[in-house]
């Protein structure tokens, strides 16, 4: 089995049913294999891979329940979430409730990010690049040990 490791720009629009395709190197190798779509406080969804829902899972696991406020910001991020399963053409379909997040009506953008991915509405992805600062590449590079 091949590591799927998300990178690049993908434009998309959906179909008359709300579906979009994924990139086809991003499409899982079995289409029993879940995704988990969660809202992303920068107004986008972010998508862990069926290999990533497993560690989050982990960590999930490891708070408590006198953990009051983990279990209380759990609560809130679970009951926004949603997964999808890929469908035999590479397309899925996404709950409304995150697709009003991040304003999405029918054309996205897919961004890598490497272990997971976002979805953005394709104005909204462009308005967040320009208002975010420019890091320095090479201190990010550092610190990621390239």
């Amino acid at each position: 089995m091949v590591k799927k490791f998300y990178v690049g720009e993908y434009a998309r629009s959906a179909d008359e049913k709300m579906r979009i395709a994924l990139p086809a190197k991003w499409r899982p190798d079995n289409e029993a294999d879940t995704f988990l779509a969660l809202p992303n406080p920068a107004g986008c969804i972010t998508v862990y891979p069926p290999k990533m829902i497993t560690r989050l899972e982990e960590k999930v696991a490891e708070v408590s329940f006198g953990d009051t406020q983990g279990q209380m910001v759990l609560a809130r991020l679970f009951s926004k979430a949603d997964t999808f399963s890929c469908d035999n053409k590479g397309r899925v379909k996404i709950e409304e409730r995150l697709l009003k997040h991040a304003q999405i009506r029918s054309e996205v953008i897919f961004v890598g990010g490497g272990s997971t991915f976002n979805i953005w509405e394709p104005e909204k992805f462009k308005n967040y690049l320009e208002k975010e600062p420019q890091e320095d590449v090479t201190s990010v590079l550092k610190g990621l040990g390239l």
